[in-house]
């Protein structure tokens, strides 16, 4: 935890520099929260809200309720910058009761000890609990040039034993042996136990009374379009049965995590077999930015969680970070666990809201001080206009609420101070059909590239009373942004902390109110 305040001891440990990437020459006496320059803050080495461990990074997660615990165990694939050039992805874990908190596990699974192993290196894969045996089962995949299905059980969720005897191959049944991956295992409505595996473009079907003995029960779907589609999980939920998957590198500009949906698994299958029968236009079937991936989800019987991770960015300079997205997508794989509740509407279709534990977890409040505007009076934004607000802390919740007009386009914006030539901004843009909105990731500024097109948008429909109740989380470089409490959309921003950010009008007339800032 750090105080929110610009301590001499805070500046002296700080390396902070202009926007322009040379040295600020600084009092170290001087009351910093007065000022409007920019800075380049230094990341902390972990996050704890949207998780990464001190050293490394978060691969694909695979959460698992532990009822037995009464906890979330979030496993996922340990990254290093070092990897072993066979042996690499361990499974860790992290521990949560609300999604908002974490407790770390450490290493869970290790990869094999030399490149000749089955399990060399790990995949994805799940965990879930027997209660008929007493046993932890842990399905994932086995990854050399070919890639197995494999598995290890434990009594405590503590010691694990790995079942040397037990691999599912995917060319025993006719399916590719570079691409098999990903279990996903899952009951269904009369307790038979299902197990779902992504091959090239099919998934294949096993299922099991007992969570130990499979038996291989045919396509699950057969994928319609040139895509790989990665990290399956299907569940009911309601009246209602989904599969969301993470589209993979063979269609780059859709490069994201979707869902099916479906009244019965039997329809959930003939999704992709007989052609898209995407959800309503207004949702798309997609959770999500490009800089949200490999989400999968959990219940603990009250709520449903989704997890997944936001990609690392590379560069010398903030600014060359913030736009290392690709040409069409997010380069870099592991990055920061982000979580967000899963939100199922009347129609049944789904988007990603705020964690109920954020808001607490964020309870220090602090002044959101005006600094500086352009055509702003009392709560108001015209024309081109903006109002800039005083620094952030590390760890922020950022809230207030816009009302515009239906053809205005406004946002908020990041690691921008007056003296700023290139600055961030989530752009909500009146640009799509039907009245519905986009909020895409923007480099502004007299210097700034405009849409960066690898981070792509979220499309989510426009308030009727043209309201937006807006909450963005921040940890370190992790940004999460929240309208009216069901819509999500979460990007990388390297250098927002300690520095000024910004409400934005573009061209019509927008109301803000109630700002307020909490941080820990």
């Amino acid at each position: 935890m750090k105080p929110m305040i610009f301590s001499t001891i805070m500046i002296a440990a700080l390396t902070m520099t202009a926007c322009s990437d040379d040295s600020f020459a600084g009092d170290p006496a001087k009351d910093w929260s007065a000022t409007t320059e920019c800075f380049t803050p230094t990341e902390e080495s972990g996050y704890n809200t949207y998780w990464k461990p001190a050293i490394g990074r978060v691969g694909d997660p695979m959460p698992f309720y532990d009822k037995k615990a009464g906890d979330f165990k979030v496993l996922y694939l340990q990254e290093f910058d070092n990897n072993d050039a066979w042996c690499y992805h361990p499974i860790y874990g992290v521990s949560t009761t609300d999604g908002a908190n974490y407790q770390g596990l450490g290493e869970v699974i290790p990869t094999g000890k030399s490149k000749d192993e089955l399990d060399a290196a790990l995949g994805t894969g799940c965990a879930v609990y027997n209660e008929s045996d007493g046993l932890y089962y842990i399905y994932y995949t086995g990854h050399t040039t070919r890639e197995v299905v494999m598995r290890a059980t434990s009594p405590d969720f503590k010691t694990w034993t790995k079942d040397r005897e037990w691999i599912l191959r995917g060319s025993d049944n006719g399916y590719s042996d570079v691409d098999f991956r990903d279990p996903q295992v899952f009951q269904d409505d009369n307790g038979l136990w299902h197990m779902i595996i992504a091959s090239n473009l099919k998934f294949a079907e096993y299922t099991s009374e007992n969570l130990r003995d499979w038996k291989y029960d045919g396509q699950f779907s057969c994928m319609i379009w040139d895509r790989m589609l990665e990290c399956p999980d299907i569940f009911k939920m309601g009246d209602w049965w989904y599969m969301v998957y993470s589209e993979a590198y063979r269609s780059d500009w859709s490069r994201k995590v979707k869902y099916m949906m479906a009244r019965s698994l039997d329809e959930l299958k003939k999704c992709f077999n007989e052609g898209p029968k995407w959800p309503a236009d207004d949702k798309e079937g997609v959770l999500d930015t490009r800089a949200f991936y490999a989400g999968k989800t959990a219940s603990n019987g009250t709520d449903r969680f989704i997890w997944g991770w936001t990609p690392y960015r590379t560069g010398t300079t903030i600014h060359d970070k913030n736009v290392a997205v690709g040409a069409e997508s997010e380069p870099n794989w592991s990055g920061a666990l982000v979580c967000h509740k899963l939100i199922q509407h009347a129609d049944g279709t789904l988007s990603v809201g705020e964690v109920p534990a954020m808001a607490d977890k964020y309870g220090v409040q602090t002044e959101a001080k005006v600094m500086a505007s352009e055509n702003y009076s009392s709560g108001t934004i015209n024309g081109n206009g903006y109002v800039l607000y005083s620094r952030l802390g590390y760890h922020n919740h950022i809230s207030f609420v816009v009302t515009a007009g239906e053809a205005d386009k406004w946002g908020v914006s990041f690691v921008r101070g007056t003296d700023a030539t290139k600055y961030y901004s989530l752009v909500v843009n009146p640009e799509w059909e039907n009245g519905r909105r986009k909020v895409n990731f923007e480099q502004e500024g007299a210097e700034g590239k405009g849409f960066i097109v690898g981070a792509d948008g979220y499309i989510f429909p426009r308030p009727a009373d043209n309201t937006y109740k807006v909450d963005i989380y921040t940890d370190n470089s992790v940004v999460v942004m929240y309208i009216n409490g069901e819509y999500g959309t979460t990007q990388r921003i390297y250098g927002l902390q300690k520095n000024c950010w910004s409400v934005n009008s573009y061209g019509g007339t927008i109301n803000i109110k109630d700002i307020k800032i909490t941080q820990y």
